[in-house]
């Protein structure tokens, strides 16, 4: 199920949205999805590195000794 939600941009952001939607023949809705899904996705592994950044029980490796262990 879809539900309808209202946002405001600026009149460029929505004139280049509207220019490469006709580019793309995607409609805008679809372009707005694609990039909040992208949005998110992105915020939710920030959300995840920056936990196990401060957590400290995850043990830190170096560089160093990263490519040691894959032989690089």
């Amino acid at each position: 199920m879809s539900i309808a939600v209202s946002v405001r941009l600026p009149e460029e952001l929505a004139t280049e949205l509207s220019e490469f939607a006709k580019i793309s023949e995607r409609s805008k809705s679809f372009l707005i999805q694609k990039a909040l899904e992208a949005y998110l996705d992105a915020q939710a592994d920030l959300q995840i590195s920056l936990d196990r950044l401060h957590d400290l029980k995850d043990p830190v490796i170096s560089l160093e000794d990263m490519r040691s262990e894959i032989d690089l």
